[in-house]
């Protein structure tokens, strides 16, 4: 399988073409690190000029800064020349600076984040957008996080659900029909939730974070399969499961953003030793495996440095020979079922 990062895919419905990979924005939001501003800018320049041209961000990465800097970095390119995902289902409010819930940003713009799935909710937060990314019009929408993962409960995930179908919904698909944005979508942490939209509306693409990686594959079990039938395009986030696909079975090494349990690092310890066996790091294992899918048109990662960009390059390029997937599924750490990238 080719993985040069200029070649493009087609992403599900829509008549988008994308990288294999793409930027994803959270980190330059300040996640975990305080990042200035021309620092920040300058990464997603690095990543333009790599060959990278799908941007994905979300009014919540650092309260809006994330669209700030990746809007700042970009707005002298040619508009055509690059995509911008982000995503609706928070717009933002102005807030006194000690009044902010900050969560995991170290450091955010002025603003609360106020979780908002209804029709003028969307419709804010879209003209929100516009204005911090400094661009007439957006590619892609995704509704943000109506899951469990990140509301905390069931009844707080089904509560939003509704509302985005009832109401939120219509927004996207008015934006679409009109032009405004040519792929509406869903971006979430649960594979049992994209298969849910994806039986309940129309959608081009998801974003599915860590819930399709070297490490599990709970999609494959029913929500892949429902992309392959309705032609939805995925992009994969977290495919190094917060942390520890890239660091390995380390100390401290990350798991959905926390210390990862033993039984996570046992698991990971013997993806390593297969990877070893065959010189392949087990990042680069980590990044190309969901591309095997024939549905999964790029995966987003998080880059917060300049060098950070080239060693994803490295890593998407570097060559994986077919036994080491044959050796993984044959240790029982990839289902039989499981796509993988071939050469």
């Amino acid at each position: 399988m080719d993985m040069d990062v200029t070649n493009l895919r087609s992403l599900g419905s829509s008549p988008l073409q994308v990288n294999p990979l793409s930027f994803g924005g959270a980190t330059i939001g300040d996640l975990w690190e305080n990042l200035d501003d021309s620092f920040a800018e300058g990464v997603v320049r690095t990543a333009y000029d790599a060959g990278i041209r799908l941007f994905d961000t979300a009014p919540f990465y650092g309260h809006g800064l994330s669209d700030y800097r990746i809007g700042h970095a970009l707005r002298q390119l040619p508009r055509d020349s690059y995509t911008i995902s982000t995503k609706v289902g928070r717009w933002l409010k102005p807030q006194a600076r000690h009044k902010i819930d900050r969560g995991f940003w170290l450091g955010t713009l002025d603003f609360e984040s106020i979780v908002d799935y209804s029709y003028d909710g969307i419709m804010r937060s879209v003209e929100q957008s516009y204005q911090r990314l400094a661009t007439n019009r957006l590619d892609i929408l995704l509704i943000h996080d109506v899951d469990v993962w990140s509301h905390g409960s069931r009844e707080l995930a089904d509560k939003y659900f509704k509302q985005v179908m009832d109401s939120g919904y219509r927004a996207l698909t008015e934006l679409r029909s009109n032009g405004d944005v040519k792929a509406i979508g869903v971006g979430v942490n649960e594979a049992d939730m994209c298969a849910r939209f994806a039986k309940a509306g129309d959608f081009d693409c998801m974003l599915l974070a860590g819930r399709y990686t070297l490490y599990e594959q709970t999609a494959l079990e029913e929500f892949l399969p429902l992309c392959v039938e309705k032609n939805i395009g995925i992009l994969a986030g977290g495919v190094f499961n917060s942390g520890i696909l890239a660091t390995g079975s380390q100390k401290d090494a990350r798991y959905n953003y926390k210390e990862a349990p033993a039984q996570v690092v046992q698991k990971v310890s013997r993806i390593e030793d297969v990877c070893k066996r065959h010189n392949v790091p087990l990042a680069a294992a980590a990044i190309q495996f969901p591309l095997g899918h024939e549905k999964v048109s790029s995966v987003a990662v998080g880059m917060s440095k300049p060098e950070r960009v080239q060693q994803c390059l490295d890593l998407i390029r570097h060559p994986i020979p077919n036994d080491l997937w044959a050796e993984l599924k044959h240790e029982g750490l990839l289902p039989e079922s499981a796509p993988v990238p071939t050469v």
